[in-house]
């Protein structure tokens, strides 16, 4: 993470109420360290999803601009929603982030934070984002919030994270809640349109995850996590990540006679689509022509998703403001 703190040593090592783990005296971390410690625990990388979703659905919803208090109200409460959850998850998830490179220097792994200091700590933010949901937004917001969080720890964390390679697609569906929730937090209520936009991060999900898990595929397997690239070969997640690919452009696109988008959207929607669907094919071909490990620079794809996902959520904002000079 981005804002991980460095290692404090074995004797060193303190707690979220400031003792060390061993009850001994230890030595107190500065106060900026335990902050900085308790916003990598939140992965605020990760919650750039939320931001990246949650804004541009609220403005479809509003049909332009969305009234500046229910869209800071929803951030702000969306964001401790899922800090809330990624708080839990290192809390739950906390061996096997000590066994992969990608997650050992999470605050927990860490010993930065103790175990339970990231369970109260994760309690108090599904608690507060719950209850800001329900008197600042409104009460559907509020539970579609709530089931986020709990579909994050107890499907995707506890019940499919260590048992299926299937985890990262039906897992994602907590990260497509955002998307559901922005909309409720505008007209209280749901209709075709954000679930479009939901089908849209559901199936971009599967393919950006097992692009990174290509890279981290010893990781994963030392952890004993099923994810689809240990189990299987690289031709069967590419043809996998294709397929997804082609779901979520011609999704993308079904948003345009569903929501009544102008032709701007339908057209960053299909120059996009036609850019993440050739590297999702080149990297396939690159495969059955064998290329591995590295050299097929699935990374790549991983960076390219996130710019496809960013910009075409980026229209979905500008669209509405468009809308009456381009329909």
């Amino acid at each position: 993470m981005s804002l991980s703190v460095e290692r404090v040593p074995q004797g060193e090592r303190s707690s979220a109420s400031g003792a060390g783990e061993s009850g001994g005296p230890g030595r107190r971390a500065s106060l900026g360290a335990y902050v900085r410690a308790y916003v990598a625990l939140s992965k605020p990388r990760v919650i750039e999803l939320l931001l990246i979703t949650t804004i541009p659905v609220m403005f479809v919803a509003a049909g332009g601009v969305p009234p500046l208090w229910t869209a800071v109200a929803t951030l702000v409460f969306g964001t401790f929603s899922a800090a809330s959850a990624n708080a839990i998850n290192c809390y739950i998830d906390r061996d096997i982030d000590q066994e992969m490179r990608r997650t050992r220097r999470r605050p927990v792994a860490m010993h930065q934070v103790t175990p339970r200091g990231a369970m109260i700590y994760g309690l108090v933010l599904a608690a507060l984002s719950t209850a800001g949901f329900a008197v600042f937004v409104n009460w559907l917001s509020a539970a579609l919030s709530l089931f986020a969080i709990l579909f994050y720890i107890f499907v995707y964390t506890m019940l499919l994270k260590r048992r299926t390679a299937q985890n990262v697609v039906w897992g994602g569906i907590a990260g497509c809640m955002p998307v559901l929730i922005g909309w409720a937090a505008i007209t209280e209520r749901l209709d075709w349109a954000p679930f479009i936009l939901f089908l849209v991060v559901f199936f971009w999900t599967p393919p950006h995850t097992w692009a990174l898990a290509m890279r981290y595929r010893e990781d994963y397997a030392a952890a004993k996590v099923p994810m689809l690239p240990v189990v299987a070969t690289d031709q069967r997640v590419l043809l996998e990540c294709v397929l997804y690919s082609w779901a979520t452009v011609l999704t993308s696109v079904l948003l345009w006679p569903v929501a009544q988008t102008t032709v701007f959207y339908l057209a960053v929607a299909v120059v996009l689509g036609i850019v993440l669907l050739v590297q999702a094919h080149r990297l396939l071909a690159a495969s059955r022509a064998g290329v591995s490990g590295a050299k097929l620079k699935t990374m790549g794809f991983f960076h390219l998703s996130n710019a496809y996902l960013a910009l075409l959520f980026t229209a979905v904002t500008i669209d509405p403001l468009l809308r009456g000079w381009l329909i």
